[in-house]
């Protein structure tokens, strides 16, 4: 009989203990140790758990590189947005991995894919969280109750390997969500490290031997990340978020891990009452609501995976009664906003001391690339001096610590989005070496600069007495 041990697992990152402790050795967070009863039971799906004292291992088979099978071809689930975040469609044999905030969508994300690939591939919705007349509901609702998806509602991870496991079994299954799956042999509670970990393991594992593609669903941390063991996002082939504001109607796929297609890309959806629409040109849409010329506002072009994308980025520059002005940053990283007021107070004499600061990407969309430090630069500078930055230009490229712009990858794919949109001019940097000038491409007349002088200058020649009020 195998000899039950108890070990302290942290909820939060999974770093087991030998005692309890106030705070995870291993995430520095306080209050997640939590008594677990571990044995050397075997696993549902295999004959052997754990090492076995004086076992052989059985030989493996070595294969050559070059197999002479043709590769599965992917599956197109006829949503544009989530083939082009998946790396094409769905692989055999494959297992996602979706996080993102209770309310934002996962659910019937899922449930809209099933139901448009329901006709090519036999699906299967197994739900913890809901009871079959509530997934009605939800597919009623979305206009997708004739699709041919087949529901159930279960927990015990060992009915459902015993469901899965046919030779006729389902082509897609979605299972939601991990951390309501729990396996009766472990002792620990639905949601705990070990129950995660094990429930995932069991069902990649048969998703790989049966071949059919795997989607779970899984819940996030107060910081956004997925709840549970780190070796869950190791364990599955594809990691996607699914990010926005509950309040706003866009919504952000993004892929974090693909091992078959390109990470950092992203698909955008609009939420409405009847589910998730796609929305093939983000551009025009997080642009929608601009209101021309207003001072605090520049455009940016960005790439976000593959595709280029146009979002506006606001400014406001205030007088703060406090002794500490407040810095408050919405889809930005605020260690980088620190930056950029650091460089153009040193570097550009622009005083931002007294003020509070406030940042917001427009639309809900979360920026992470370098290249936007420009376009936060314009903003910043347009807010303090009150002269707004050109209605019809865009704006794009890093900044260095001594007030360097710097070049930015896909130049050309940002300025021929841009011109799609109807603007005219651009603020770059330099692409060669003769300094600050103008350039053409396409029918984008490009302002070229070396440093954060030529932004500042721009304001200056605009905005006059106001630029030089701050020290510009």
């Amino acid at each position: 009989m195998a000899r039950s041990t108890t070990q302290f697992v942290c909820q939060s990152c999974g770093t087991a203990h030998s005692r309890w402790v106030g705070r995870c050795e291993g995430c520095d967070e306080w209050n997640t140790i939590v008594e677990e009863a571990s044995s050397g039971a075997a696993p549902i799906g295999g004959k052997a758990g754990g090492w076995t004292k004086g076992a052989k291992g059985k030989p493996i088979e070595l294969v050559a590189l070059d197999g002479k099978a043709a590769a599965a071809p992917r599956r197109i689930t006829g949503i544009a947005e989530f083939d082009r975040v998946s790396g094409g469609g769905l692989v055999r044999g494959s297992a996602l991995l979706i996080g993102g905030d209770p309310g934002i969508g996962k659910s019937t994300l899922l449930l809209q894919v099933t139901a448009a690939i329901g006709g090519d591939a036999r699906c299967a919705y197994i739900s913890g969280e809901e009871s079959i007349d509530q997934l009605r509901m939800r597919a009623r609702r979305l206009g997708v109750i004739e699709a041919p998806v087949e529901l159930a509602a279960a927990t015990n991870v060992r009915d459902i390997l015993a469901t899965l496991n046919a030779a006729d079994g389902p082509e897609i299954v979605v299972v939601d969500s991990i951390q309501t799956m729990f396996i009766d042999a472990l002792d620990s509670a639905p949601g705990t490290v070990a129950q995660v970990r094990a429930s995932a393991q069991e069902l990649i594992r048969l998703a790989k031997r049966r071949g059919f593609t795997l989607l779970i669903v899984g819940h996030v941390t107060k910081d956004g990340l997925i709840a549970g063991p780190r070796v869950l996002e190791h364990m599955v082939d594809t990691v996607l978020y699914f990010e926005g504001e509950r309040s706003h109607q866009f919504r952000i796929l993004r892929a974090v891990k693909n091992r078959f297609g390109p990470t950092d890309e992203i698909g955008v959806f609009e939420m409405t009452d009847k589910g998730l629409i796609e929305v093939p040109n983000p551009s025009a849409l997080f642009l929608a609501d601009r209101q021309g010329e207003v001072a605090g506002a520049a455009v940016f072009a960005g790439i976000e995976g593959s595709r280029p994308m146009l979002v506006e980025i606001q400014a406001l520059v205030a007088p703060s009664p406090l002794a500490t002005p407040r810095r408050a940053v919405v889809g930005w990283d605020s260690g980088r906003l620190a930056m950029v007021l650091a460089v153009l107070e040193a570097r550009c004499g622009l005083s931002f001391t007294g003020n509070e600061v406030y940042l917001n990407v427009a639309g809900g969309l979360r920026i992470t690339e370098p290249a936007a430090d420009l376009a936060v630069a314009a903003a910043l500078t347009s807010s303090l001096t009150g002269v707004p930055v050109p209605a019809d230009m865009v704006v794009f490229g890093e900044i260095g610590l001594s007030g360097e712009a710097r070049t930015v990858s896909q130049t050309d794919a940002r300025l021929k989005e841009a011109g799609k949109l109807g603007f005219t001019r651009a603020l770059a940097p330099q692409r060669g070496k003769k300094g600050r000038g103008k350039a053409k491409t396409g029918n984008i007349s490009v302002q070229e600069i070396a440093d954060l002088g030529g932004l500042v200058a721009m304001f200056r020649d605009g905005g006059g007495a106001a630029i030089r009020a701050v020290g510009g």
